[in-house]
C-alpha cells in the first residue's frame, strides 16, 4: 500500500491524503466524528474526496473507503462515458494537437485484449479498450492524441512521435499505462501495426 500524509485540521476532523495509485487517482480521506454511519465520495477535479466516520479503524476503514471509490470509479464522468461524449472529446483534441484530422468515429469497445486503443486509417475507425474508463481523463486523452496521430502517419515514426507528443503528458501517460497494465496482470501490445495502428 502506498505511504498516507496526514493532517488535521479540527478535532472533529481527521484528512488523510492517499497518493495516486495505477488503478484510482488522488484520495483525500475526511474522517468526522459528526458522521456516524454513512459515508460518500464525490470528484473534487482529479482527486477524489471520500467522508466517512471517524470510529471507522483499520481493515473496516480501507474495505469502507475501497467500496466507495469504487463506486465512484464505475460511475465515470459524463465527459467521457458514452460514445459520443469519447467522439466529441476526440474531436477537440484533433483540432489542437492533431491538425485538425478527425477520426470518422470513437468508439468504446471491450474486445480489446492486449492493446489500450487502434487505429484504422483506411476507415478512420478509433476504438479504445473499455478498460479505460477507469483512468484519469489526461490518460485518456493522451491515447486519443496517439490514435489521431496515425490518421496522418501510420507507423511509429519519428513524425508520428513529432504529432503524438505534442500532448504535454504523452509520457508521464505512458508511464501510467505500464503501471496500470501490470496491476491488470495484462500483456500490452505498444508498437504492434494492425490494419495502422494499435497502442
Amino acid at each position: 500500500m502506498s505511504a498516507k500524509r496526514g493532517r488535521s485540521s479540527s478535532p472533529q476532523l481527521q484528512i488523510i491524503v492517499e497518493p495516486p495509485r495505477f488503478d484510482r487517482p488522488e484520495i483525500e480521506i475526511r474522517a468526522s466524528s459528526k458522521r456516524t454511519k454513512t459515508g460518500n465520495a464525490h470528484w473534487s477535479g482529479s482527486r477524489i474526496i471520500v467522508q466517512i466516520p471517524s470510529r471507522l479503524r483499520g481493515t473496516e476503514r480501507q474495505l469502507f473507503v475501497d467500496e466507495l471509490v469504487e463506486r465512484l470509479l464505475q460511475q465515470r464522468p459524463e465527459s467521457v462515458g458514452t460514445d459520443a461524449s469519447l467522439d466529441e472529446r476526440a474531436r477537440a483534441l484533433a483540432a489542437t494537437y492533431n491538425d485538425g484530422f478527425q477520426a470518422s468515429t470513437v468508439r468504446w469497445v471491450n474486445n480489446q485484449q492486449s492493446r489500450w486503443a487502434s487505429c484504422s486509417p483506411a476507415t478512420k475507425e478509433i476504438r479504445v479498450s473499455s478498460r479505460l474508463r477507469q483512468c484519469p481523463d489526461w490518460v485518456i486523452d493522451a491515447v486519443l492524441v496517439h490514435e489521431l496521430a496515425h490518421l496522418q502517419e501510420i507507423d511509429h515514426s519519428p513524425a508520428f512521435y513529432e504529432i503524438a507528443n505534442r500532448f504535454p503528458r504523452q509520457e508521464e501517460s505512458a508511464h501510467f499505462l505500464e503501471g496500470y497494465a501490470l496491476g491488470l496482470g495484462l500483456r500490452i501490445e505498444t508498437e504492434d501495426i494492425d490494419e495502422g495502428s494499435d497502442l
